[in-house]
């Protein structure tokens, strides 16, 4: 049987009608199915074929554009949680994400949580959802579905189908209509019952929590171990301050071991100020869950008491930054000081009573980055009670937490954690200990030439223009005929009593061994 000739367009369009043959009925659309359609001809049927010029022209600027001939378009349905640089620990993963949406920010972090397509997606449950969303409008009596999306930090798609099943069970209605498509919700009579019931439990009802297991898996891409800072890293984290070479170099292996380290020394030399920088080394910005949720309790892990928010730069193209899961928040590395009020309830998670919402201990909001006990021996707690609590953690890179409801959890510990001191570490601890701290770094006092130097780089700061003639007076009066150690913070401590004494005179900022002599009486007094 051969094959019926092919027709051109307006032939086949001319007979379907009806038109110039006086056909209309069944018998034109029956030839139509016999009919090969264009893309099953042969090559000489498809030369004799008019192409689309623009269309060629636009599909080859496209593909200049794109810069590979063999890109091709990401699938939606492949989005995955997070997006990671390639790297030993992860390279499986990477493959299996390989035709995700690279993000803009992608080539600098090596975790970006990717927002949730599904509730599922986002290990949580509608309940677990609805309960935050009935205790917000609870509180603010009326919302737009978007402004409720914002509250949870959850993608308002997601948002939206839940309150309109709400609606559909009455526990929602409709107040008024609101712009891009959205509604104005407040809660029926059977809602605000329900959001009674809710509150007695927990008030909570901020963003929605983040699984532990997704809280682990961002540390473990996060972790410190991973970095391995520099001498060029140091030299830029301890830029401000002035710190000899032989200082630096020890410093060094114990920063890049990302393990326990002791600083100790006489009081004022800069203990609390090198820890305070060594976090930088480890580079400059991690993403941490604004809250953990697990067994029915939230915890709260953002703290803007210790952590600094660093907010993304938005960014213009296919992929912005709206593709972030709004639950996390990016932080700068967090460098977590605590004193001589450190309790061991700092370190478990505590439930507040009129709230029933948790707090993270400390080491848990210091992973990835610093925690320094600082004037270590002193806290209110007794020593051997505080290194119990660290010998585990700091030899197992984990620890263990207890819930409000008696459940034990294990949790990452990945930080680098700084005993600052005045004492030396021997007088404190026994051996047993210390071999887990397998770094003790002394700080000791400044050369005559190094404190001469910082008077040189704290004048300018201050105000003061530096004289040497002055700050040689100082350390031949009140230092060498003194036998007197020098401190690094005593060139500050002086400046600023001087520049106080110049403005309760109205006097200029000036550097005279006068002035000198009084701060020396004032600072020394007692001392």
């Amino acid at each position: 049987m051969s094959e019926p000739p092919v027709e051109n367009s307006k032939d086949l369009l001319a007979r379907l009608s009806g038109k110039n043959t006086g056909e209309n009925d069944g018998a034109s659309w029956a030839a139509v199915a016999a009919t090969r359609p264009a893309h099953e001809t042969n090559e000489a049927d498809s030369d004799n074929r008019p192409t689309d010029q623009k269309l060629d022209g636009l599909i080859d600027r496209i593909n200049s554009m794109a810069g590979k001939t063999g890109m091709t378009m990401p699938s939606q349905a492949a989005k995955p949680e997070t997006i990671r640089q390639p790297s030993s620990a992860n390279i499986e993963h990477s493959k299996s994400t390989a035709a995700a949406p690279p993000s803009t920010i992608a080539a600098t972090e090596d975790f970006i949580p990717i927002e949730p397509t599904s509730f599922k997606e986002a290990g949580l449950t509608d309940t677990e959802v609805e309960t935050l969303v009935v205790k917000y409008l609870l509180a603010w009596g009326e919302a737009t579905g978007r402004a409720i999306a914002e509250q949870v930090r959850l993608p308002f798609i997601l948002i939206e189908r839940l309150l309109h099943q709400l609606k559909a069970e009455q526990v929602l209605a409709f107040k008024d209509a609101a712009q891009l498509n959205d509604y104005v919700y407040l809660l029926t009579d059977l809602g605000r019952e329900r959001g009674h019931r809710y509150i007695q439990t927990c008030t909570y009802f901020g963003s929605a929590p983040v699984s532990l297991e997704e809280y682990a898996a961002s540390v473990r891409d996060q972790s410190l171990e991973y970095q391995s800072p520099t001498p060029e890293d140091l030299s830029r984290a301890f830029s401000d301050l002035l710190i000899n070479k032989r200082m630096l170099s020890r410093l060094g292996p114990a920063i890049n071991s990302g393990r326990g380290l002791f600083l100790y020394g006489s009081p004022g030399n800069g203990k609390t100020s090198i820890a305070e920088r060594v976090t930088s080394a480890f580079g400059d910005c991690i993403w941490i869950p604004r809250a953990i949720g697990l067994e029915g309790e939230i915890i709260r892990v953002f703290d803007p008491n210790h952590h600094i928010e660093a907010a993304l730069v938005k960014e213009e193209g296919l992929l912005s930054t709206k593709c972030v899961d709004a639950r996390w928040i990016r932080v700068r590395r967090p460098t977590i000081v605590v004193g001589g009020e450190l309790t061991m309830e700092n370190l478990e998670v505590t439930i507040k009573p009129n709230t029933g919402t948790c707090e993270a201990p400390l080491q848990l909001k210091a992973n990835c980055g610093t925690l320094l006990i600082d004037d270590f021996g002193r806290q209110r707690m007794s020593i051997d009670e505080l290194l119990n609590r660290w010998i585990v953690p700091l030899e197992k890179r984990y620890d263990f937490l207890n819930l409000p409801n008696g459940k034990k959890i294990k949790v990452p510990f990945d930080e680098l954690i700084i005993f600052a001191t005045n004492l030396k570490p021997k007088d404190l601890v026994d051996e047993a200990f210390l071999r887990r701290i397998p770094y003790k770094v002394e700080v000791t006092d400044p050369t005559q030439d190094e404190f001469c130097k910082l008077f040189e780089i704290m004048c300018p700061k201050m105000g003061f223009e530096y004289d040497p003639a002055a700050v040689n007076h100082l350390v031949e009066k009140h230092y060498l005929a003194t036998n007197r150690p020098y401190r690094c913070c005593q060139p500050r401590d002086l400046l600023l009593q001087i520049r106080n004494l110049c403005d309760y005179h109205q006097r200029e900022l000036k550097l005279t061994p006068e002035y000198f002599d009084f701060a020396v009486e004032n600072y020394f007094a007692a001392m």
